[in-house]
């Protein structure tokens, strides 16, 4: 008798996150979670109001790792983890205007991210299954490029409504 997951890898995944080097599509997410909190202006002038970061992001994912490929991407999801806190390959190619991992979903589209936390856990019910759950962290440096990312998502997410209502 066959133990194959019932998860197939076809079509758009539902995440993918990448240090510009190496990418991990994750195609059987369950949940996103998008928190922003927002903090409270400081008194004080104007300058040092710019320079300063106005929210806190956290995304959450829940999803599978399936198939005989899911070790492997255990082993790269602790590695990224590991290099988003170090420094990643984006840093290097885009001389430190953009660090982290760079994340993409149906809610956002982020760099600067940083995986805060990973949980698996396996269970005899459902064979060649590993369920993750991460949580990245935003931590950007003030520039207009995160926002700039925001814009375009907005742009290909209106594209694709679009196109998919016909």
């Amino acid at each position: 008798m066959s133990r194959e997951s019932f998860v197939h890898y076809e079509g758009m995944p539902s995440a993918i996150i990448s240090d510009g080097l190496v990418t991990i599509p994750l195609f059987a997410v369950s949940q996103i979670v998008l928190t922003e909190a927002y903090h409270l202006p400081a008194i004080g002038t104007t300058s040092v109001r710019s320079s300063v970061a106005t929210h806190d992001d956290t995304i959450a994912l829940t999803g599978l790792l399936a198939g005989p490929e899911r070790y492997a991407f255990k082993f790269t999801l602790e590695t990224l983890a590991e290099s988003s806190k170090r420094g990643t390959a984006l840093e290097g190619l885009t001389g430190g205007a953009v660090s982290g991992l760079v994340i993409i979903t149906g809610i956002a589209v982020r760099t600067d991210m940083q995986i805060q936390a990973l949980s698996f856990t396996v269970s005899a019910a459902r064979r060649d299954v590993i369920d993750v759950t991460i949580t990245l962290a935003y931590m950007p440096r003030p520039s207009p490029l995160g926002k700039l990312l925001e814009l375009g998502n907005i742009a290909v997410r209106a594209l694709v409504d679009f196109g998919g209502s016909s």
